[in-house]
């Protein structure tokens, strides 16, 4: 159970306290975990929103928004904020790039990426609302932290020393891809929207993965945050769009 609680610790906002230094092998373990605190995080949502069903909408979806990134500790949105900033700033080269990730000054790019993302958030959280789509919320989390199990299981860590690197190395590979397979398939509990939703994770995160690997040859652990809330919003919007024309 250590590697459930490092994934708990690292991921979340929980008072998680640790008895003794995790192992490299441990910390590889925890990638397992992050698709179970996603859902966890899910469970969460999708408890608040219906015990305050009758809040009226545009307050609910706020209270939902702000406990979203609460739970998480705005640990994700930090990475984005960083990936943002680094990718306009970096001008193409990859050592400027990995250097202003390091920076931990936030740019006006890295703002406006906050910005835009919790905007887009906060409308489809309010179309779910609105159509009492209250259990939808239990996936996003999920698929948004399938994408650190991809990305290590088929991209270069790029920092030599760190924790990611740690996690790419030691990590139960066999595992982590049926997991994927488990969720992907898991995504058809909620039909045909719960398919397009898994394929926009998968498509968003080949794509990222691309730019990632063309910018800077691989991933860091700000890309890996940038790519869970991206994905988390992707497959958000194209769930609630698709919810118009498929139900």
């Amino acid at each position: 159970m250590t590697a459930f609680w490092i994934a708990l610790q690292f991921l979340t906002t929980f008072p998680v306290q640790l008895k003794a230094m995790p192992t490299p092998q441990q910390n590889g373990q925890s990638l397992l975990f992050y698709p179970v605190v996603g859902l966890m995080i899910g469970v969460i949502l999708f408890a608040i929103a219906s015990v305050l069903h009758a809040v009226p909408i545009v307050l609910l979806s706020s209270i939902l928004l702000v406990i979203w990134i609460w739970l998480t500790g705005g640990l994700h949105l930090d990475g984005l904020a960083d990936t943002a900033d680094a990718w306009v700033g970096g001008l193409g080269d990859a050592e400027r790039t990995l250097k202003i990730m390091k920076d931990p000054a936030c740019g006006s790019i890295g703002v406006l990426s906050l910005i835009i993302i919790c905007i887009l958030k906060w409308s489809a959280i309010y179309l779910l609302l609105q159509k009492q789509m209250y259990i939808a919320l239990l996936l996003f989390p999920v698929l948004g932290r399938v994408a650190p199990l991809i990305l290590f299981l088929t991209t270069n860590y790029v920092r030599a020393k760190g924790l990611g690197s740690s996690i790419a190395s030691t990590m139960p590979r066999k595992s982590a891809w049926l997991l994927v397979m488990v969720i992907v398939c898991g995504s058809f509990y909620f039909s045909w929207l719960g398919l397009i939703a898994c394929m926009s994770m998968l498509i968003g995160l080949w794509y990222l993965r691309r730019k990632f690997i063309q910018r800077i040859g691989g991933i860091t652990g700000d890309t890996v945050g940038a790519s869970i809330e991206i994905i988390e919003c992707i497959s958000l919007l194209v769930f609630t769009m698709g919810s118009f024309y498929l139900r």
